[in-house]
């Protein structure tokens, strides 16, 4: 082991949901620097639109370490499944791979999508008796929170109010 080793970013495997625990155990007990970004939106379910946190990159995150000073720890750490390799090789991640996700992502640990509905948008009704039907915004109405979206219902075309958290924006 060279004392002069310099510390690289190495992509890591977590266990399935385990990313968070991975993280905050590199962190806390090995004092490692640690990029696992999450994503916080709006999700379609049966009780209407919830806002749920998921990773950026499922079962993945990125660590900062000298690799023969933390490969032991490191793969053996709560959460872990393994460093990312091919063969014998373990690849780096570029330092300035990780400053652009941070550029794009932001320096904070959750990156909020903001899906707040605009005319034209095409979305889909959470909740109520129109709950999974699709339509589109025709206005929005901010001093109220909530949007005028246009539907087909029975062959027609319906204009309906709805509040902004009972539609969800369709890609």
């Amino acid at each position: 082991m060279s004392n002069d080793e310099k510390p690289a970013w190495f992509c890591l495997r977590a266990k399935p949901k385990s990313e968070h625990i991975a993280a905050s155990h590199l962190k806390n007990n090995l004092g490692l620097e640690v990029f696992a970004p999450q994503i916080r939106f709006k999700r379609l379910t049966r009780r209407g639109a919830v806002w749920v946190t998921e990773p950026l990159f499922p079962s993945y995150l990125f660590a900062k370490y000298r690799f023969h000073e933390f490969s032991h720890p490191v793969h053996f750490s709560p959460g872990i499944k393994g460093v990312v390799h091919f063969g014998g090789k373990w690849p780096t991640v570029p330092e300035e791979a990780i400053e652009e996700l941070r550029q794009i992502y932001g320096q904070e640990t959750v990156h909020v999508i903001d899906q707040l509905p605009q005319a034209g948008d095409c979305v889909e009704i959470a909740g109520g008796a129109f709950h999974g039907l699709k339509a589109v915004v025709t206005r929005v109405l901010p001093a109220r929170e909530r949007v005028a979206v246009l539907l087909d219902f029975l062959g027609r075309e319906t204009m309906l109010e709805a509040g902004w958290h009972q539609v969800v924006k369709k890609k």
